[in-house]
């Protein structure tokens, strides 16, 4: 992309650049704030100024307009550090070190991309998150960054937060301390550079095309729908559930839902509880062809259409990677396991870190849905396989 290129895309985005983040040279790299105020914004890129273009001056820090209109500009105890080129503090945080299949990605992740972005900038990497049974610890989580932020650090943050909402005053506090901060794997409300993580009208929509596509390939002349999930009042799961409803019926005018997002399945993320309300579901809705999980419990509507003995009359589809929903596809019950990619959104801070204050450059958000399905499982479980390996 030429210099010109970035320039007119920060303009698009709406971002003001008012000055530049410093270095010892004569010329430093600016930046601008890419952070969405919408679901589907992609964030920017900025271009280094040269002295023709009104750089300025040596030493100061770089500020950069921010969506709700307020000012970012960089601590000067970071900008102190990249000039004199010491290495900077990347504290990545996430919401739990002991969810299952989750965690371990995410981790992977993060252990992934450290090392290349150390290649871009010099910089110390640490990932924390709490340990809790229930597997979601908000105010440990918040405690312990704001731990690191008390105590400048931190020089550049990223955050998985379990929803929208509840991160949204550290997200702004550390932004107004001077501290870039990215958010990632949840649509967020607050102030960040860039939000990177999948829209959920979009994912119900790829999740509808998806199984139209497997119908007319397949033959498949499909009419009653149902949806479920763990934790299916939440704002992910309305959207996924939602936007599937709208992209099936606009196809199959007379396809009916048992039930939609107003009433979902609710199935909890227990295994055993998640199986037993798949087939206390099936034994209800004799009618059902098609059960949506928008979460991981696919694999739990697999074992139950198993047991009821409906293999071929009631199909499903799912979200994310598991060696059980690998199975479902593979026996030909599962359409496929929409892979939301933990491991990229993990590793997203550390890269964008590194290019924000290295370059100047905020990363977009260009986080797609990729659909495991019978013809590329078998790498999915390889891989799947050797992050359960490593752990």
């Amino acid at each position: 992309m030429q210099i010109a290129d970035r320039r007119l895309i920060a303009m698009v985005a709406g971002v003001s650049i008012l000055a530049s983040c410093t270095s010892g040279a004569s010329t430093a790299p600016s930046t601008g704030a890419g952070a969405s105020d919408a679901p589907d914004s992609t964030g920017s890129t900025a271009a280094a100024p040269s002295p023709s273009d009104g750089g300025t001056a040596e030493g100061s820090p770089f500020t950069a307009e921010l969506k709700d209109g307020s000012t970012f500009t960089l601590a000067p105890r970071i900008a102190d550090k990249l000039s004199s080129g010491e290495k900077v503090n990347y504290v990545f945080s996430y919401q739990s070190a002991s969810i299952p299949l989750f965690s371990a990605q995410y981790k992977a992740g993060y252990d992934e991309t450290i090392v290349e972005a150390q290649s871009t900038l010099p910089m110390n990497g640490q990932a924390i998150a709490p340990v809790s049974e229930s597997g979601i610890d908000v105010p440990a989580q918040i405690a312990q960054i704001e731990a690191l932020l008390n105590t400048d650090q931190v020089d550049c943050l990223s955050i998985e937060p379990p929803d929208s909402n509840a991160f949204t005053a550290i997200t702004n506090t550390a932004m107004q301390m001077g501290v870039p901060v990215f958010t990632v794997g949840v649509t967020s409300n607050g102030n960040e550079f860039t939000n990177f993580t999948q829209i959920p009208e979009k994912e119900g929509e790829q999740a509808a095309e998806n199984v139209l596509q497997w119908m007319a390939d397949t033959d498949q002349d499909l009419k009653v729908f149902a949806v479920s999930g763990g934790d299916p009042t939440a704002f992910w799961a309305q959207g996924r559930m939602k936007y599937f409803k709208e992209t099936i019926m606009e196809a199959i005018p007379d396809a009916t839902f048992v039930n939609d997002e107003t009433n979902p399945l609710a199935t909890t993320f227990d295994a055993a509880k998640t199986l037993d309300a798949y087939k206390a579901f099936i034994a209800g809705n004799p009618t059902v062809q098609f059960i949506v999980s928008v979460d991981i419990g696919a694999e739990h509507a697999f074992r139950a259409i198993k047991e009821a003995g409906k293999e071929g009359e009631i199909f499903t589809i799912g979200w994310n990677v598991s060696l059980g929903q690998l199975d479902a596809i593979d026996a030909g019950t599962q359409v496929a396991a929409l892979d939301q990619k933990w491991s990229e959104q993990a590793g997203f801070g550390a890269l964008a870190c590194a290019e924000l204050l290295k370059n100047g450059e905020v990363l977009p958000n260009t986080q797609e849905l990729f659909p495991v399905t019978k013809e590329n499982s078998e790498q999915a479980r390889k891989d799947l396989q050797a992050i359960l390996d490593a752990q």
